[in-house]
């Protein structure tokens, strides 16, 4: 009786290890996947699949300042230690424009269609329409003028975080080797100096 008792536990136990492990797998896949949205959507919205295009034109969001005293000056080289995406991680930058603004995280459902967007970093304070110079609040809504994403333009985005800070635009090769120009952004708490 007993040995049936412990095969029966040790099968139970098999049984549970199998179960775990094949959620991690379906979970590793989700997370995996919202990752390859992150890394891949620049260009669009960082959850609904759109092609990654890192770069910009460069145009400047209308009432954006230039910093006066940035850590950072324009053509001055930076280090990214620790980036929003992955492909960002440990690169040089080449800075091309440096901004005194408040720069917000957001969640927001694409204007062109598309999955929820959560916590898309960044969004810079002149990139809202019509919300005057006060910085939104956390759980604020507001209208987007980025054009930095597709699906950004026109789309309601909910304030997840916010900070006043140096925002920087940066030219960089990723760790897959393309070349971007004019990133749009990247903030001063994600750079280190170049010894």
């Amino acid at each position: 009786m007993r040995k049936k008792n412990h095969l029966l536990t040790a099968t139970l136990i098999g049984l549970a290890f199998t179960l775990v492990a094949c959620g991690n797998g379906e979970t590793d896949d989700t997370s995996s996947s919202d990752e390859n949205h992150d890394m891949h959507d620049e260009a669009g919205d960082e959850h609904a699949g759109h092609e990654m295009d890192l770069s910009s034109s460069g145009e400047i969001p209308e009432g954006l300042e230039d910093e006066d005293d940035p850590l950072f000056p324009v053509g001055t080289t930076a280090y990214i230690e620790e980036g929003h995406m992955p492909e960002m991680n440990g690169v040089e930058v080449v800075i091309t424009g440096a901004f005194d603004t408040t720069v917000y995280t957001v969640s927001y459902e694409p204007a062109d269609g598309g999955q929820q967007v959560e916590d898309h970093e960044w969004v810079v304070h002149e990139e809202f329409v019509e919300v005057g110079e006060e910085p939104l609040e956390i759980g604020e809504e507001a209208t987007m003028n980025a054009s930095h994403m597709p699906g950004m333009e026109g789309a309601v985005a909910e304030i997840d975080s916010a900070q006043s800070t140096t925002v920087y635009m940066v030219d960089f090769t990723t760790t897959d080797g393309e070349e971007v120009q004019n990133h749009k952004w990247v903030v001063e708490d994600e750079l280190m100096a170049v010894d």
